[in-house]
This record gives structure tokens, C-alpha cells and sequence, in this order.
């Protein structure tokens, strides 16, 4: 029996077998090899390894990690998982069964694209849904930003920090006359109309086409669609969940643990509304630690 079942080895769960593994815990990390943001062509904010592509750090940590006897990494899916604390059965794609005193959930979420022809095809590049880690590279350039929710009026106010050019895209939403008149004190022009085409032109830029009026050209489109978990494990679980504007999240305390015993969460599974690279590596730092802390005799 492992000490340690971690599913999902992008940068929380690598980052939490680290962890595990200096503590000579027993820790089997099972990862399918498709992390939210593979197809970003660099990674930025991490120190250490700013501007890097995200697969080639990735790659890096797990070479990294092979120094440690007590870790093993399986190119495998978990389907199911049951038991309790001190005795949790991991069901993978092979259909092995694995046993593990503890777990931690890191395996992420998936967006959902909307249907607008080409939008799916520049998300990561023309479209992209964070100014931390995409924001300096097109600084004081012509942003875009598709209006989602109460939540992106927050967005405006943060992006001004990048650039004072900025055009927002209702879409069909309706925006309230208060928020519209803080908008236009802002300079922050609005566009009405539903987005039907997204295309994308040079390395970041995109054109809005829209069913209404003319199209709109930007550098850089920001866009927050909504997103669930990349897989179900906790529902059977009856994990809590909390709900936020882009989807649910689960619920953990100040230790990464989840409603349930024995099992920890970390990474953009319990916090999507900021999908940093540096924020699941610490996340993920902490939840090995509690987990192996919460093992001492």
C-alpha cells in the first residue's frame, strides 16, 4: 500500500510528490498527460523558470523527481476510488486496483469552448484567459474582453495595470446602465452584439466578428468560459463543492483537505478563477506536506 495516491500530475501534483517524496513517503502519481494548458506555447509568473514552455517544465520536474525511490509515476487514468482514511482503493484505466493511506486530488479542469467557430482554435494563443500570465507580453496594446458575468467588471478595473486601451464585448449580455456609465468614465468603450467567428491574426491578435455591425480587431482577446472538473472522482465521493461564476470548485480547508477524511485537493480543481502555474505549485507544495503530517504516529 502507498502512503500517497496523487491523480493528476500536472504542476500541483508534481509539485505535492516533491513533498512526499523528501519525506521518503510512498507516493504513486497517476497522470494522463494532458494538462489544462498544453497548448500554451510558454509559461510565465513561475520564478524560476519564467517564459518556459509549460511541457518542457513539466518534463524537467518529473526528471527531477526520479531521484526519489519512493515516488513512481504511471501514465494512467483513475476511474474510480472508494474506502476511507487509512484505506482508500484506487481503480486505474487498466484496471488495477491501488491501495493508499491518503490521497490528493489534482486533476484539474477542463474549459468548456463555446460554440463560436474559432474560438476553440485560438484559446492558449488569440484568446486567453489570464493577465498574470499572459498580460506584459502584450502590455499597453488593444485588449479585448468578452463579457461573462458581474465577475468581469472586476476584470476591467485589474487590466488597466496592462493597458488603457480596452474594448469590451457584451455578447448578449445585458450590462447594467451603472456599470455602462463607470465603463464609459473608464474609456472602456462597449460592443453590442453576439460574437459569431473569432479570427486569429499574427501571434496573439485576433478579429471579433459579430452579428451586429462591423467587425473588431485586437491584440489579445481575454475570455473566461465556463469550466467543470476534468473528471468525476469526487461526486461519488460526496466531496463539497462550492460554486463560483465559472463552475464548481471543491472545497478544502486551511490544511488543502477536502470534506473527506484523509483526502486533499489542490491546483486549479479547488481554485479556477486563477489559473496560475505558481498558484497550483504552492497549493500542491502544501497538500503533500498536511498529507504526510497527517500520517506521523
Amino acid at each position: 500500500m502507498d502512503d500517497v495516491i496523487i491523480i493528476g500530475g500536472s504542476f500541483a501534483g508534481l509539485a505535492a510528490a516533491l513533498q512526499l517524496g523528501r519525506a521518503r513517503r510512498k507516493v504513486t502519481v497517476l497522470d494522463t498527460g494532458l494538462p489544462r494548458n498544453h497548448f500554451a506555447g510558454h509559461s510565465h509568473g513561475m520564478l524560476g523558470h519564467d517564459h518556459k514552455p509549460p511541457l518542457d517544465i513539466l518534463t524537467e520536474a518529473r526528471q527531477q523527481l526520479a531521484r526519489y525511490p519512493t515516488i513512481k509515476l504511471v501514465n494512467a487514468r483513475a476511474d474510480g476510488v472508494s474506502g476511507t482514511i487509512d484505506d482508500f482503493s484506487v481503480l486505474t484505466g487498466d484496471g488495477e486496483s491501488l491501495g493508499a493511506r491518503r490521497l490528493i486530488l489534482s486533476y484539474g479542469i477542463t474549459d468548456q469552448m463555446p460554440a463560436v467557430p474559432g474560438f476553440s482554435e485560438g484559446w492558449g494563443t488569440s484568446i486567453v484567459p489570464c493577465p498574470y500570465c499572459d498580460g506584459f507580453e502584450v502590455a499597453g496594446q488593444h485588449w479585448g474582453l468578452v463579457w461573462s458575468g458581474p465577475q468581469s467588471h472586476n476584470q476591467v478595473r485589474l487590466f488597466h495595470d496592462w493597458t488603457n486601451k480596452l474594448t469590451v464585448f457584451a455578447d448578449g449580455h445585458d450590462i447594467p446602465p451603472d456599470i455602462r456609465a463607470d465603463l464609459e468614465r473608464r474609456n472602456t468603450p462597449i460592443i453590442d452584439g453576439r460574437i459569431t467567428e473569432i479570427a486569429r491574426h499574427g501571434v496573439h491578435g485576433a478579429t471579433v466578428q459579430l452579428d451586429t455591425g462591423p467587425d473588431v480587431a485586437v491584440d489579445i482577446l481575454f475570455a473566461h468560459p465556463r469550466n467543470k472538473p476534468s473528471a468525476s472522482l469526487h461526486e461519488p465521493l460526496g466531496l463539497a463543492t462550492a460554486a463560483t461564476p465559472l463552475g464548481i470548485v471543491l472545497k478544502v480547508d486551511e490544511r488543502r483537505e477536502t470534506s473527506m477524511p484523509g483526502i486533499y485537493a489542490a491546483g486549479d480543481l479547488t481554485n479556477p478563477l486563477i489559473p496560475s502555474v505558481t498558484t497550483a505549485s504552492w497549493q500542491g507544495t502544501m497538500a503533500g506536506i498536511f498529507a504526510q503530517q497527517s500520517m506521523l504516529a
